[in-house]
């Protein structure tokens, strides 16, 4: 894993903006490279911030080049305005730029998805979700980590007013002994997870990463 070359997709994000804090203190990454709409306020020697259209992802198929693509891209249906736009950045952008990152040699691909995922669901957002992970199961990455994480404890200024009921009521009913394995996660543990997948997860082919997979 030495002088990897990281690309973060989703970089601003609540988990995004994690992965990219652990990635440029480790020494095992020798560039960061993000895609984002506007340039964050955050700089590093071995940061590389690349603005870009999102509709135009082709345009920046030249720059999507490196050995890592971490994905945590995704928006909520009241952010995007319809399902048709949130399936647009949920789904055909991270399908698209991953696609991309194949074609020019990134070897592994590590996704954050969604608990409950699942092509064949009754419900749009799982629905979607388990869509998008069949599709990039089919591309030419040598491995491909999904995680599937439950309630992510997001940062206090990104933490949604639904999220924070459903934590307090999960954080009850885990005191109990009850969905222990749907218990919340913080960003920056998932992200912790993630990184050190990559380094020292070498099964080859798609694995899936459960709320269990997780913690354990």
């Amino acid at each position: 894993m030495k002088n990897s070359h990281a690309l973060v997709l989703g970089a601003t994000g609540a988990s995004g903006q994690e992965l990219v804090k652990q990635l440029l203190s480790d020494d095992d990454f020798s560039h960061v490279s993000i895609f984002v709409r506007k340039k964050p306020a955050i700089q590093h020697k071995k940061l590389i911030v690349h603005e870009i259209d999102f509709s135009r992802l082709s345009d920046y198929k030249g720059a999507i080049v490196g050995g890592v693509l971490f994905s945590a891209l995704g928006t909520t249906l009241k952010d995007a305005g319809s399902k048709a736009q949130q399936y647009l950045v949920d789904y055909t952008y991270q399908l698209e730029f991953a696609k991309m990152a194949s074609e020019n040699g990134a070897s592994h691909y590590s996704l954050v998805s969604s608990a409950g995922s699942n092509k064949n669901a009754p419900f749009f957002y799982p629905k979607m979700k388990g869509a998008l992970e069949e599709e990039v199961k089919k591309l030419r990455f040598e491995r491909i980590h999904i995680f599937q994480p439950p309630l992510l404890i997001r940062q206090p200024d990104l933490m949604r007013s639904g999220e924070k009921r459903a934590l307090k009521i999960l954080n009850v009913l885990n005191r109990f002994g009850l969905l222990n394995s749907q218990r919340p996660l913080s960003v920056s543990d998932l992200a912790e997870k993630m990184v050190d997948a990559v380094k020292t997860d070498k099964t080859l082919g798609a694995k899936v990463y459960k709320p269990k997979d997780i913690f354990s």
